[in-house]
């Protein structure tokens, strides 16, 4: 069982994915609470176009996508509340956009880079010591600021006339949502990848939600079950060669059937 982990890119990788799945798994309870499914997949979109700016500038991609991403995650905000569109209208112009503007700049670069898969498709080798670095500063604080703001968000999720009311500052604590989880997003794709890590801010929740209605409670299952999708998903890829996002998120699918398996049966007891 341990012995993938005694490599050094497999070191990484655990480290890194962990990390990854503790945020992932946090942010994924106010997802689902605030049924925003669709927003993960229009801010790790949205990541293509900065990463291919990055190759294109010559460039950190990592450090273009966190920059383009959360400029892109605050516009979504800034749309839905300046603009009176709801959320997935947004995400969904910008989705096109954001794909379109990548497309253009790697024709721009001239240049074909293998680099680009790994983004895409997630690569447990490409993660570096210099990725597990910012992982390892960028975590704990995007974890820190969410946890202080739990509260709030809790409520925000629930709803947002009542919090402004209330005296909760609704935009702020929004926007710093939206740019906490875009940050998130970024430092997660080099494991799990720009098409795959959407799947990260649902199934964990989704999962949790089959065993538990208390929100402390969620917000525990979720990131144990996220934590144990990344690590059985790591040995599964290793010992079965296959990629290591796909496999991650399969068996995170795997255990939300399995969890709506096990509340379906409770309830017929």
């Amino acid at each position: 069982m341990i012995e993938p982990f005694q490599l050094g890119f497999m070191q990484r990788a655990l480290m890194g994915g962990v990390l990854i799945a503790c945020l992932c798994s946090l942010f994924s309870v106010f997802v689902l609470l605030k049924r925003l499914s669709f927003i993960g997949v229009g801010i790790s979109h949205s990541a293509f176009g900065g990463v291919a700016l990055g190759f294109l500038l010559g460039m950190n991609p990592t450090v273009t996508a966190i920059l383009f991403s959360g400029a892109i995650a605050l516009l979504i905000g800034f749309i839905n509340r300046q603009g009176k569109l709801h959320e997935d209208t947004a995400i969904g112009i910008f989705f096109a956009l954001t794909m379109a503007l990548g497309i253009v700049f790697i024709g721009l670069s001239r240049r074909y880079n293998v680099d680009l898969f790994g983004y895409l498709f997630g690569n447990i080798l490409a993660i570096t010591r210099g990725d597990l670095v910012l992982m390892l500063v960028l975590a704990p604080l995007v974890f820190a600021l969410v946890i202080s703001l739990f509260k709030e968000l809790l409520f925000l999720s629930f709803d947002e006339q009542v919090a402004q009311v209330s005296g909760v500052a609704v935009s702020p604590v929004y926007y710093v949502f939206l740019l906490s989880m875009a940050v998130t997003i970024i430092i997660a794709i080099k494991l799990i990848g720009i098409v795959l890590v959407s799947a990260l801010l649902v199934l964990p929740a989704a999962t949790a939600r089959q065993l538990t209605h208390n929100y402390r409670s969620l917000v525990l299952y979720s990131v144990v079950i996220g934590v144990i999708s990344t690590i059985a998903g790591l040995i599964l890829s290793y010992k079965l060669n296959l990629a290591s996002g796909a496999t991650i998120v399969l068996f995170a699918g795997m255990l939300f059937f399995a969890s709506l398996l096990y509340a379906r049966l409770k309830e017929g007891r």
